[in-house]
């Protein structure tokens, strides 16, 4: 599936990457300069540098036509991520430079790579009730529907998530997660709508195995084949259609 593809039902489009760690990572002022000046000479264009109150550190790209590029060092994990990148291998290729520095400018070892994933996501603009979307789209089939068949019953606080493993020893696992980002803490009539978007998140994780050396690079590679394969046969059928069909619906009424 391409990414013109993906575009098509969403309003922005995200490909992440998370390696979570057991172990610190480094902070000293010389360890991270150096590992974003790195990463800043092959993507010049990320050149806003800074640290957030809660000591991580954030390399990034100035917002440019919805289009931008980052890179966040936290205590316990490196998280790259491009949104709407021209291509997946736009995004892939700045992922692969953060696997492939980390061993030597942060010290990465494959002993401390507690897990790896993968995530594509997907935001949906709607100004309006995001747990009624979410309920006509994906629940009107299911045994939770039967709930909202009760009188003056109405849907609020609806984001499903779901892990599955999808590899025989449970190592590989995948996720699937919509958020709506309308608040259920009003009640109606006080409760608003929201102006943010519908959220879906799809991870592919992938846990090291205790018997064999952890290659973050050749896991990469395999769990973004599994994220496209996924996405293409599951998620864009039978979740994001849904979604963006009664979207679609609701701005015509």
């Amino acid at each position: 599936m391409t990414l013109d593809a993906y575009n098509v039902f969403c309003d922005d489009f995200y490909v992440d990457m998370s390696v979570n760690t057991e172990l610190d990572l480094p902070t000293d002022r010389d360890t991270i300069l150096a590992f974003c000046e790195r990463i800043q000479k092959q993507f010049p264009s990320m050149s806003s540098f800074y640290r957030r109150k809660s000591n991580e550190y954030c390399l990034e790209q100035q917002n440019s036509q919805g289009s931008y590029r980052w890179i966040t060092l936290e205590k316990n994990s490196i998280n790259s991520g491009v949104v709407n990148p021209a291509d997946l291998e736009d995004a892939y290729s700045q992922d692969r430079l953060v696997l492939e520095l980390a061993p030597y400018m942060l010290s990465l070892s494959h002993l401390d790579i507690s897990s790896l994933d993968v995530t594509f996501s997907m935001d949906f603009d709607y100004y309006g009730n995001h747990d009624e979307v979410i309920a006509e789209a994906l629940f009107g089939s299911t045994a939770f529907s039967c709930l909202l068949d009760l009188p003056d019953a109405c849907p609020v606080g609806l984001s499903p998530a779901v892990v599955v493993s999808i590899s025989a020893d449970s190592l590989t696992q995948a996720r699937i997660n919509i958020e709506s980002k309308t608040s259920f803490y009003e009640p109606s009539p006080k409760r608003q709508d929201s102006e943010d978007a519908i959220s879906l998140s799809f991870t592919i994780r992938q846990y090291p195995c205790g018997t064999e050396k952890f290659d973050a690079l050749k896991s990469f590679k395999n769990q973004c084949r599994l994220a496209e394969e996924l996405m293409a046969e599951k998620i864009v059928p039978n979740f994001v259609r849904p979604l963006n069909n009664v979207i679609a619906q609701k701005r015509l009424t």
